[in-house]
């Protein structure tokens, strides 16, 4: 099987996360994301350049999640593609780029962060655990279930 692979950036968020509504009523978060770059030199050391600053945008229950979780300043790292996008500024035309985000996090180098590895509780996750938990059963203790009968 093929191995799935997606455009990744990195970088810092440049301003604060705003979280707003399409024309149809979904989450959309945006931000402004500054990258940091560097050149080599010949002897081994390296020269800052200018930075650069791109927009970012997440959809769905995605975006509202980390709206809550992502503030200006943070380094992140994120996975999906770039879009063309065409909008208007001050009556200009603007022809420009932006990142559509489909996972995003904080960028592990750069951030220091606890990791809750508490269990997470829900119905379907608890119906499963405890479906495994049943699979070890002696055949007595397991629920019987009778196969459909068709033709009747």
């Amino acid at each position: 099987m093929a191995i799935h692979a997606q455009q990744s950036i990195s970088g810092f968020i440049a301003s604060e996360p705003q979280l707003t509504t399409t024309s149809k009523g979904d989450p959309r978060l945006y931000l402004r994301f500054g990258q940091e770059h560097f050149r080599r030199e010949e002897d081994g050391t390296f020269t800052q350049m200018e930075t650069t600053y791109h927009h970012l945008v997440m959809f769905g229950r995605s975006a509202e999640r980390l709206s809550s979780r992502f503030s200006k300043g943070d380094n992140f790292l994120a996975e999906g593609y770039v879009r063309p996008v065409n909008y208007e500024r001050e009556g200009q035309a603007v022809e420009s780029e932006e990142f559509v985000a489909k996972r995003m996090g904080h960028d592990a180098v750069r951030t220091r962060y606890d990791v809750d590895r508490s269990p997470r509780t829900s119905a379907a996750r608890e119906a499963v655990q405890r479906e495994q938990e049943r699979a070890f059963d002696p055949p007595s203790r397991r629920p019987t279930i009778s196969a459909p009968v068709l033709g009747r």
